[in-house]
């Protein structure tokens, strides 16, 4: 069989991720403290970016630039101009003018508090440097000490030790009784119940640092604590020989007792969430804004520019690329910035015209919508109204919710119209909280109520919604005493 080369011409369509659509898609789906990072990061490596101060107003920074353009144009020769190449072929001041003049400018939304109060806080103290401190101030032997920072560093925040004896005295090596009495040292510390190896351990060093006047609450911790973990009360208390009187006061002991000691010294700080659009009501419209505050004001810096133009192309061709390349990079950026912004405000304006009865009149109106309503609404892809929505906070005169939020399904009802989820989930928890706790309300008895006030829904629903809205079932939220 003979080879030969030949020639073919196909015709075909493709889809190409260029450059500056990767940077679009990626930026649409930033929050507002990883883009603040992205941009902060751009310029610093874009020298050709600069960042307005709030003393330049974009009007001047406009002026400044006609000015140096008036004077480039004058000082050139009006003899015959030589070859350009490709980029001085393509407009870029009239096909980007306001990106390249302007730049981009975040609206200005309310003023708020740049660093609140609490970031300027210290660390506190974790309960690792709790307990090293009062090891340290302790009257151990230099050898119980070096066994009890190696404890230390084994203790979760919990409060509990999670490596055996023998794992500790192959570390050292060290003796069994040297660690025994380290454990005993640590145990002996602030947080009652520290060091403890289990549950049952941690509730036992409470109960003998308390001095608790009743032995049968430690029996059913040392002996029955399987029936107890079960609920089983009344087998319980025939095992003890008491009464379901006696028993309730003992249940109450062991409930007031703390599981994890070691939480109240966790140094967990509270993580303040920034909203990314804000919905105000004025009269009896919703006046969408979008929260830029802290956004660095972007544009092209005019000075490479006027040097662009004095450059020669041939002589000066690595800087000339090099500054080109740069701006194209500058300007993609501030132009998809700026189609952001842009396509968050639509998608906000587009929820609060779907979920306006709930702005209006609370969740029992909240109505079911999926990410493909609003994306024929404002004529975009759905892909681009779930990168939109991911990781974005709305707050609404209702609070403050994330934008997945207000997308979920619907349950089917006999007026005719779908019901939210979320509204049946408040219906589900309103039914809970007002049982009777000796009679809960099992899954079945919900589901039929939820029927009887016209809601199809069926008993495993009902079950996935409550274990959602993490709910005990009847048989544990049944109240024995």
């Amino acid at each position: 069989m003979a080879l030969e080369q030949k020639l073919h011409l196909k015709l075909s369509q493709k889809l190409i991720m260029t450059p500056s659509l990767q940077q679009a898609i990626k930026l649409l789906q930033l929050s507002k403290l990883e883009l603040q990072e992205v941009l902060n990061q751009e310029l610093l490596e874009n020298p050709l970016l600069e960042e307005l101060s709030e003393e330049t107003k974009p009007e001047e920074a406009e002026t400044q630039d006609q000015q140096e353009q008036k004077t480039e144009e004058e000082a050139k020769p009006e003899e015959a101009k030589e070859e350009k190449d490709s980029f001085d072929e393509i407009d870029y001041d009239a096909y980007f003018q306001d990106y390249i003049e302007y730049g981009y400018n975040p609206r200005m939304g309310e003023e708020h508090d740049e660093f609140p109060i609490e970031n300027t806080l210290t660390r506190p103290p974790n309960l690792s440097d709790h307990l090293t401190w009062q090891l340290s101030m302790s009257d151990a032997s230099p050898r119980i000490k070096e066994i009890g920072a190696f404890l230390i560093g084994n203790i979760d925040e919990d409060g509990y030790l999670r490596a055996n004896i023998d794992e500790i005295r192959t570390a050292g090596p060290y003796q069994e009784t040297e660690v025994l009495s380290a454990v005993q040292a640590i145990q002996a510390l602030d947080p009652i119940g520290v060091g403890a190896r289990d549950l049952r351990e941690c509730l036992l060093l409470q109960l003998h640092y308390l001095e608790v006047d009743n032995d049968l609450v430690e029996v059913i911790i040392r002996d029955h604590w399987e029936e107890f973990m079960a609920r089983h009360f009344v087998q319980l208390a025939k095992a003890l020989g008491i009464d379901m009187k006696s028993l309730e006061a003992i249940v109450e002991i062991i409930k007031h007792l703390d599981p994890k000691p070691g939480r109240k010294y966790s140094n967990e700080r509270a993580i303040y969430v920034e909203p990314d659009v804000y919905i105000y009501k004025v009269s009896d419209e919703y006046l969408i804004v979008l929260n830029e505050d802290g956004m660095p004001k972007l544009r092209i810096n005019g000075s490479y520019r006027q040097m662009l133009n004095h450059m020669d192309s041939k002589s000066d061709g690595e800087t000339v690329n090099y500054i080109k390349d740069k701006i194209r990079s500058a300007v993609w950026l501030i132009k998809s910035l700026d189609q952001r912004q842009r396509t968050i405000y639509k998608v906000a304006e587009s929820i609060v015209k779907h979920q306006r009865e709930f702005l209006e009149k609370g969740i029992d109106f909240l109505r079911p919508l999926v990410l493909r309503d609003v994306a024929d609404d404002i004529q975009m892809h759905e892909s681009t109204v779930s990168r939109v929505v991911s990781n974005k906070y709305m707050h609404t005169p209702r609070g403050l919710f994330l934008m997945k939020y207000f997308f979920h399904s619907g349950i089917d009802s006999d007026n005719g119209e779908d019901i939210s989820s979320l509204t049946v989930k408040k219906k589900i928890q309103g039914f809970i909280e007002g049982e009777d706790p000796r009679k809960p309300l099992s899954d079945s008895k919900i589901m039929k109520i939820l029927n009887d006030e016209g809601i199809n829904i069926a008993r495993r629903t009902v079950a996935k919604y409550r274990d959602e809205l993490n709910i005990p079932s009847s048989t544990d939220r049944k109240q024995i005493f």
